[in-house]
């Protein structure tokens, strides 16, 4: 269905009739004169065909549709607005902390001390 309405679409159908219409107008030209007339001739462009008028018309009708759509216009006014991300930012205040390691000279109590349980 849809490959369908894609080529409905773009206007498949009137080349395909396009299409079928040489093919006829060559087959018939073909038994009537030689070979080089016969493609002269069905694709000359004088002498086309019943098929030719109704392809030519509707896809000409497609064309003026088209014309129509696209002129168109959508008159659109944006109105600027200001967009705000983020609040006002405040500058944050760390409390001051100061953070002393304690350097000595000593070595940890060998062995270990353990707990007296009494």
């Amino acid at each position: 269905m849809t490959i369908v309405a894609l080529c409905l679409a773009v206007g498949l159908q009137w080349l395909t009739l396009q299409s079928m219409a040489w093919t006829a107008m060559m087959f018939r030209n073909v038994t009537q004169v030689s070979f080089c007339q016969a493609l002269n001739r069905t694709f000359d462009g004088t002498h086309p065909c019943s098929l030719c008028h109704i392809a030519n018309k509707g896809n000409a009708s497609d064309q003026k549709r088209d014309t129509q759509i696209s002129s168109a216009k959508f008159d659109i006014t944006c109105v600027s607005r200001s967009i705000r991300l983020s609040p006002d930012s405040k500058p944050i205040q760390y409390a001051a902390t100061s953070v002393h390691v304690l350097e000595t000279d000593e070595s940890p109590p060998v062995p270990p001390p353990r707990l007296v349980q009494g």
